[in-house]
Parts: structure tokens; sequence; C-alpha cells
């Protein structure tokens, strides 16, 4: 399974990465995207719905009870419904989750494209021909991470 819970740790690890040379990330915004994006896929051929679909998901979990604010859910919703239609985005956090999952698209054959990149450190991994795999850790790793 190409779009699953070992391809959203990885989009969490490395868009933590990302945002370490990234000003102004919501990183609570970016592992939530990274967990909810292909939540809702049906199955790992084409699906150009699934990000509305993960953008409802994110609505409908109630995030306020664990202190996401509306703001951050925005910009959640934002960030899952339009990750799929190869656009950029000038939002910080918006552009580091876009940039982390699409880092990741040689998995399914596809070499990252620098034109798709909204950040400066995207753009630039994905010129330099990054490739990465297995470097994730685990959710205790990730969560670890946010608290640091």
């Amino acid at each position: 399974m190409f779009h699953g819970e070992n391809h959203w740790l990885e989009v969490a690890s490395l868009g933590l990465d990302l945002a370490a040379e990234t000003p102004d990330v919501d990183r609570m915004v970016l592992v939530l995207f990274a967990v909810l994006h292909d939540a809702r896929r049906i199955g790992d051929d084409h699906d150009p719905q699934h990000g509305e679909r993960a953008a409802a998901l994110a609505r409908s979990l109630d995030l306020g009870r664990f202190g996401v604010r509306e703001e951050q859910l925005a910009v959640l919703e934002i960030a899952c419904r339009d990750h799929t239609t190869g656009g950029v985005n000038n939002d910080p956090t918006i552009g580091t989750c876009w940039d982390a999952d699409r880092l990741l698209l040689w998995r399914v054959g596809i070499t990252p494209d620098a034109r798709y990149m909204s950040t400066t450190v995207g753009r630039r991994a994905a010129a330099s021909g990054h490739r990465r795999s297995g470097q994730a850790g685990s959710w205790s790793d990730i969560a670890a991470r946010l608290e640091a």
C-alpha cells in the first residue's frame, strides 16, 4: 500500500525535518496533515476527490477537544483539500505539508520536481534528487519531536 500508515509516518517525519528550516510552520497542523491527507483514499489508484474527503474528515473529528484552534483547523482543511491540485502555496505550513508529501512521490515512480515545491528547502531537496525511505521512526518519535 502506497498511501497507508507508513506513508503518513514518512510525511510527518520529513515534514518536521523541513519545518526545522522553514520559519512559522505550525508543526501540529503538519503532523495532522500527515495522518489525514490520504486517510480517505479509495485505494492507491487515481482518486482526485480524496483531498476533499480528507478535509471533511478533519472537520468532523472535533479536534478542538484536543486543543486544535479554529485557525489551525482552517489551514489543515486547505492543506488536505488542495494537496492533490499540483499547485504551490506561500503559507509556510501548507507549503511544508505539500512538500513533505511530494518529496516522497518517487515511491510511486514519480520524480519530485522543484517547480512543484512551495518552500525553499523543498525546492532544494527536489533539485538535489532527495530520496528518503525508512527513516521515519515511530509515532512516539513524532510525538517527542512535537514536544521538543
